[in-house]
């Protein structure tokens, strides 16, 4: 089944984001890794301080499912840290949706498999939309 996730992202507060949604509006955490938790395959931390900084969160609001981490760097434009993920049940439909929608974007994330997605990549299309395109954590 397709479903589309709101992708929150954060400079360095996604802890106390997650903190402060969960007071205000019962949010349910579903999961939360750091970047210690993440595989050294997907992503190395480069400073100790980082270690603790959200690398992937998973949090209920009523039945609506949204996603949060942390950013690093600027790599992500201001105006952008809201994204847009659309879950795919097969990498071939991630791959074929990124195909069509490629044209004039800016890649962000080139496709690549995740500590939480096996296939997963990021852009902002050519009307400034930035979107993440992913399976679950699946081989298909």
């Amino acid at each position: 089944m397709l479903k589309a996730t709101p992708n929150f992202h954060f400079r360095c507060q996604c802890k106390q984001a997650i903190e402060l949604y969960r007071q205000a509006f019962g949010a349910e955490v579903k999961e939360l890794l750091f970047n210690c938790d993440a595989n050294p395959q997907d992503y190395q931390v480069k400073d100790e301080s980082h270690k603790e900084l959200v690398y992937h969160a998973e949090i209920y609001i009523g039945n609506q499912r949204m996603f949060l981490s942390d950013l690093l760097d600027d790599t992500i434009p201001a105006g952008n840290t809201l994204s847009l993920v659309v879950t795919f049940e097969m990498a071939a439909d991630v791959k074929k949706a990124y195909e069509i929608i490629k044209d004039g974007a800016t890649l962000i994330t080139p496709m690549t498999n995740t500590t939480y997605s096996s296939c997963f990549v990021s852009l902002i299309d050519k009307f400034g939309m930035r979107w993440e395109l992913m399976t679950e954590q699946t081989e298909r």
